[in-house]
């Protein structure tokens, strides 16, 4: 058998052999759990605690760390911790400039040549006829998209501020609790690795088991629930009584005022004690008729004539 029938028969053997075929099925089932998770984009049918509708970010996370689709959820995992560790070890922006001059310096120095040796550039020849642009519809797709994804985080911030699911509010203390002292020995790329791997893998603990936790859950809130309800009735009790004995003590305080009160008018001077006001204590007004005044006017005696001629007493 020839060399070329040998290499064609390898290629048929790997081809159609049970690891391409594994392979293929591999990639045919993940394809089609892209999908599913690419179709579980929608508003879903419960609302927020305020009554207000969530937005489709809150089905797609929902159906990626549920796991329901694992292989779509283990490459987003993988795509995240692969992307923290990128940027951690290599210097992604240093190679970002660095591949840029190089391009451009490739592109002019193509052009140039060609112009100097052809009288026409390669990268002339490489340009398309029409520049590549976005167009509007998908532009607002994605400005869309993006304010949906901008409103997810607000709106769930919102929800475990206030504590519209406590179990969710208390992990979100928990880590914020934890992570107020890793940060002390662990670097930002290393709790965001943490943190990355919680969020995907506590919900896979959760549903692989999810009978026992549950069962742990509800025998911690009946314990929860019968210790609130004896604290409640111990305080109603205690309140009860302190009522109680508040009024009594209030009582024996206004009749020993009131007491006081009284012996204190009994103790003041006749003099001082308010006696009440009678008729008799005002005089009697007068019944009979008052008579007007007359006052006759008094006549002044007139000076009488002297007889006696008085003399100057200066001689002119």
């Amino acid at each position: 058998m020839s060399p070329l029938a040998d290499a064609a028969a390898a290629y048929n053997t790997v081809t159609n052999g049970p690891v391409a075929q594994n392979v293929m099925d591999q990639t045919a089932k993940t394809s089609a759990e892209m999908s599913n998770l690419a179709a579980a984009r929608h508003p879903p049918s419960y609302t927020a605690a305020t009554g207000q509708p969530l937005t489709h970010y809150h089905s797609f996370f929902s159906e990626l760390l549920s796991w329901n689709n694992p292989r779509a959820s283990a490459i987003a995992y993988a795509s995240i911790v692969t992307l923290i560790f990128t940027f951690r070890y290599l210097d992604v922006v240093r190679w970002a400039f660095k591949l840029t001059w190089m391009v451009l310096g490739i592109t002019i120095a193509a052009e140039v040549a060609g112009k100097a040796l052809l009288n026409n550039g390669f990268a002339t020849q490489l340009r398309p006829r029409k520049y590549y642009t976005i167009s509007r519809e998908t532009l607002e797709a994605t400005i869309g998209d993006v304010h949906e994804l901008i409103n997810f985080f607000i709106i769930e911030t919102q929800r475990v501020l206030f504590a519209e699911n406590v179990y969710a509010s208390a992990a979100a203390a928990l880590a914020a609790f934890f992570s107020y002292y890793l940060v002390k020995i662990v670097p930002y790329w290393g709790l965001a690795v943490i943190g990355t791997t919680l969020v995907f893998f506590t919900p896979l603990v959760y549903t692989s088991n999810q009978e026992l936790i549950d069962t742990q859950l509800k025998h911690a809130s009946d314990i929860v629930n019968a210790q609130t309800a004896q604290l409640r009735t111990v305080a109603q009790k205690n309140t009860e009584k302190a009522t109680q004995v508040t009024k009594q003590y209030m009582g024996d305080y206004t009749a020993k005022a009131q007491a006081l009160i009284k012996g204190h008018r009994n103790n003041e001077p006749v003099s001082q004690q308010k006696k009440p006001v009678r008729e008799t204590d005002f005089p009697a007004p007068p019944k009979d008729d008052i008579k007007p005044v007359v006052v006759e006017p008094t006549l002044e005696p007139k000076p009488e004539p002297s007889d006696k001629i008085q003399e100057p007493l200066i001689v002119a």
